[in-house]
């Protein structure tokens, strides 16, 4: 695709009749009704959603900010120096984004092993390593500020050493279960600018056995100013047999019922939201797995023409967005694109499988399995493409938006840091044990904590073909 072509229409999903069983009315997004042990809300999710219909706020104004999300599975490589060049050309630094939200799938190989072992925060640390320097000509500045600011008067006191240095983007939050990974990036000067708060993150595991961390999702709520914003990576079950689209879309469901950010002393008054529907602007990316309800040679044949109008008749995604599998409501740039997977290992742009086959290589149709979708007001799609690095079996996708947060008009703006980590200060409780803030080191592998602890006793489990 041409880069320079970058503006594109978007589409929207119809919705089913059913969603609208009961009467949607307007109502406070973070009202939530009772959320069991689970994380499941007792009533619809569309009881959590704002309507936004309210009048105008005098003293609220409209500023804008473009967020970058991308979405690459790696294929369970480690970064390498020589990678740098091709993250440079996925992140599209010429173009820059204010935020960067990058999610990562099979950042360890998907064994038995990385799957029921304890998490290791190694690979992540790596990948924040390389982002870091990518972003900021060389230098990752990973630290997060140290001490939590109040008003802008003591901001400046307030702020550590990592502020006052000439870097341009600041690790704002990062989250890891087993393969799937998500950093988040904001340019410095917006967080001296802007209130940043409720930064909290979430893993839902709904691999093996529905459980298991080989496929699931990991999560990032936060708010900027009046305006909040969740970020979901994803990882979905795979395989294109008949039914397999229904296993994805069950994990979706999955996804969405049990992502729970929970309330905390430390959050004050500030009403948070508790789920996903409940945030303003939401995004959703990564590899999804949906693939194409199309014989191999025929979708091949659709590719060599470039006939991407064609192809996307038979997406299984779009089809299941179309009768209300998944997603209603939810938005979609045009894809216009080849398929982004399944590339030969060999370090190429040819397709695997196909006739005649290659020996040792995996029979695969090409599919649009790395996807982004977004769902919430005050949110434009600039541009939706792929990048061609041959580091993995899949393409790296990316995608540039434009979003709207409403900011208090006040000569007083209030200011908060990042927090250290991301185990709250407030105990919480995990099988049955309590947990605080302060048992864990200030330290970036103390941001990449995991929600699942598996015991070693679950049998050795049968990790599915990708």
């Amino acid at each position: 695709m041409d880069k320079d072509n970058k503006h594109h229409g978007t589409r929207t999903i119809r919705l089913p009749s059913w969603w609208f069983s009961r009467k949607h009315k307007a109502a406070d997004p973070f009202q939530f009704s009772v959320i069991s042990d689970g994380g499941q809300e007792k009533n619809d999710y569309m009881d959590a959603i704002a309507d936004g219909s309210s009048e105008k706020d005098p003293c609220i104004s409209t500023n804008e900010l473009r967020v970058y999300v991308g979405t690459w599975n790696v294929a369970g490589r480690s970064p390498v120096g020589s990678l740098a060049v091709d993250l440079d050309e996925w992140l599209n630094l010429k173009d820059a984004a204010d935020i960067y939200v990058l999610g990562f799938q099979e950042i360890v190989p998907l064994k038995a092993k990385t799957v029921i072992g304890a998490e290791d925060p190694t690979e992540a640390t790596n990948w924040n390593l390389l982002i870091g320097k990518t972003l900021n000509n060389g230098r990752p500045w990973l630290a997060p500020s140290v001490n939590p600011i109040a008003t802008e008067d003591n901001h400046k006191e307030g702020i550590s050493d990592f502020g006052r240095r000439p870097s341009m983007y600041r690790l704002l939050a990062s989250k890891k279960m087993v393969g799937v990974f998500i950093s988040v990036w904001m340019r410095r000067e917006l967080l001296e600018k802007y209130n940043i708060a409720g930064v909290k993150v979430c893993s839902v595991a709904c691999g093996i056995m529905g459980y298991l961390g080989n496929k699931g999702s990991v999560s990032v709520s936060m708010s900027i100013e009046g305006t909040s914003f969740c970020f979901i990576a994803a990882h979905l079950a795979s395989g294109e047999k008949n039914g397999d689209e229904r296993r994805r879309n069950h994990q979706v469901s999955e996804i969405f019922r049990r992502t729970y950010f929970p309330r905390l002393l430390e959050d004050g008054e500030n009403l948070f939201p508790l789920t996903i529907l409940g945030h303003d602007q939401i995004f959703w990316f990564g590899d999804l797995n949906y693939r194409l309800y199309l014989e191999d040679n025929t979708a091949r044949h659709f590719i060599r023409q470039k006939d991407w109008t064609a192809l996307q008749k038979f997406d299984q995604l779009q089809r299941e967005l179309d009768v209300g599998g998944v997603f209603q409501g939810w938005k979609e740039g045009n894809i216009e694109f080849a398929p982004t997977y399944k590339y030969s290992s060999s370090n190429c742009n040819r397709y695997s499988g196909g006739i005649p086959s290659r020996a040792g290589e995996k029979q695969r149709t090409p599919a649009w399995c790395d996807r982004i979708l977004w769902y919430g007001k005050g949110v434009t799609q600039l541009s939706y493409f792929r990048s061609e690095s041959k580091f993995s079996d899949h393409r790296p996708v990316s995608a540039l938006f434009c979003t709207r947060i409403e900011v208090e008009k006040s000569g007083n703006l209030r200011f908060t840091s990042v927090p250290t980590t991301f185990l709250p200060k407030t105990p919480i409780r995990t099988h049955g044990q309590e947990r605080t803030a302060d048992e864990v080191p200030s330290t970036l592998p103390s941001l990449i904590v995991t929600d699942m602890e598996v015991s070693p006793t679950y049998m050795q489990a049968c990790i599915s073909s990708r």
